[in-house]
């Protein structure tokens, strides 16, 4: 996978791959990205490191986290790229569960209890080794997403998930070599790590990130200076952009169009977006446990109010109870157990089976194969790209005193913005609330309301009526203000 990924450093090794910008600025070409890799990769070895191992990433945003994703992958060993805002008892499960023998750490970012794996606070370099090759079925990198049991839950996925991204390129970016890059997320980010770096590479495109600090609001300049022909960001990012006055500036610059990911992007700021701009916006829908195989895309943009189509390669249903639905009839989205991009399995767990992994997404298929997202079974929440689990938050305050009951709802706040909320019983007050908050989850999972209720609402099986929840507490929002 890793090989893969930089190969373009012996057809264009003098070609810029990465620029950083920020308050750090970075520029490597093709043979200094693969030089480096390689340098950290013989590193990492040196410091004791054997095939296999897992390498649990504590790194924030900057260059050091895609090089280090690499250079695991090149030595041969497992990355585990978790979330640098997880919180120590967070990161603390993660540990227990994958088990490292080495940590990369950053200051300022919380490190599990207890571990007795090697840290290490600064990347190391030696001299460069070869790509561990081997079978592209093999496992390659652990990702965690936040599980329906309230624990975050392992994705293993193997070395042919990066091969299976190429069905990404053509029928979502419209990706090719003369593209200029720009993904509006961190470095640390799985989108980012995907869609704004290792996509270009291994197609020999220019990356380019703005670095940390840097605003919605500060874009628009920013496209316009790098000459970029490709944005990715989030709908949020889209929803922040529009409000910049220079935004029509972009219908005269190289800017082809723009991608989005990590939630449900409205048709709103779809349309806003190509009023001011005169580019299209292409979503695409996805999970972790196969990153996104349904989009818009160039050649064929999705119609209103909906995710697009399936990428062609890829097999997908809609089922009811495990059987293909009538078109038309919403039901649970499902990939095929061939896809080249479906995760091995979960950690801990058997590979997966059968002939197709059901995702848990809600959605319609139309007679042509386009898909409508109808939104999630399982209640799972949304916060800027991150999926959370309600009963992990819910979790997290089970023990603090003062709560009897509490439930985790994503509401809607104002057109085209949802945080999460939590509505509770008992006499705990909003502060301590807040401060349980920030002492147990990470920052995006952290409630942004809260709601004292006298009692919650369940539905005749005895289980929270979420929905009813969402529905007492939602307050109407202006539904005019275009930004």
């Amino acid at each position: 996978m890793a090989a893969y990924v930089l190969g373009h450093a012996d057809t264009m090794p003098d070609k810029p791959a990465l620029i950083a910008l920020g308050p750090e600025p970075l520029t490597l070409t093709f043979a200094e990205l693969r030089g480096r890799v390689a340098a950290i990769a013989g590193g990492l070895i040196a410091k004791g490191a054997r095939t296999g191992d897992r390498v649990l990433f504590r790194l924030g945003n900057t260059a050091d986290f895609p090089l280090a994703y690499l250079a695991c992958i090149w030595a041969g060993l497992i990355p585990v790229p978790a979330s640098a805002a997880l919180t120590t008892s967070e990161i603390t499960e993660v540990a227990r569960q994958t088990q490292p023998a080495m940590i990369l750490a950053q200051p300022g970012i919380s490190l599990p209890e207890a571990c007795r794996a090697t840290i290490l606070t600064a990347l190391p370099e030696a001299a460069p080794v070869e790509p561990v090759m081997g079978d592209a079925n093999r496992l390659a990198y652990i990702i965690f997403t936040s599980g329906t049991s309230g624990l975050p839950r392992g994705v293993r996925h193997a070395h042919r998930a990066m091969w299976a991204r190429r069905m990404m390129h053509r029928d979502w970016y419209g990706l090719g070599a003369t593209d200029r890059v720009m993904h509006a997320g961190a470095f640390n980010w799985t989108y980012t790590l995907g869609t704004g770096l290792m996509d270009p590479w291994s197609v020999g495109a220019t990356a380019i990130i703005p670095g940390p600090g840097r605003q919605p609001q500060d874009l628009p300049a920013l496209i316009a200076a790098h000459d970029i022909t490709l944005f990715a960001a989030a709908p949020g990012v889209y929803r922040q952009m529009l409000k910049n006055p220079l935004m029509p500036m972009l219908t005269l610059l190289t800017l082809r169009h723009a991608i989005s990911a990590g939630e449900h992007l409205s048709e709103r700021i779809r349309d806003s977006w190509r009023a001011a701009t005169g580019t299209e916006l292409h979503q695409a829908l996805g999970m972790s446990e196969c990153s996104t195989f349904i989009s818009s895309s160039p050649l064929h943009p999705a119609p209103p109010d909906t995710s697009g189509r399936p990428q062609r390669g890829r097999r997908i249903a809609v089922s009811i109870n495990s059987e293909p639905a009538a078109i038309g009839t919403p039901g649970t989205l499902a990939v095929a157990t061939t896809d080249p991009g479906l995760m091995l399995g979960y950690l801990g767990g058997p590979d997966v089976s059968g002939d197709w992994f059901e995702t848990g997404d809600q959605a319609r298929m139309d007679e042509d194969g386009t898909i409508t997202y109808l939104g999630r079974a399982d209640d799972m929440m949304n916060a800027g790209g991150f999926r959370v689990s309600p009963l992990e938050v819910e979790a997290s305050f089970a023990a603090l005193p003062g709560v009897t009951a509490c439930a985790a709802v994503q509401i809607v706040v104002k057109q085209d913005a949802q945080v999460i909320a939590l509505i509770h019983t008992g006499t705990a007050d909003e502060q301590a609330l807040r401060a349980h908050a920030e002492q147990h989850l990470a920052r995006y999972k952290q409630p942004r309301l809260y709601f004292h209720a006298e009692a919650l609402t369940y539905g005749a099986n005895g289980k929270l009526n979420r929905r009813a929840l969402r529905a007492q507490h939602e307050a109407p929002y202006e539904r005019d203000n275009p930004a």
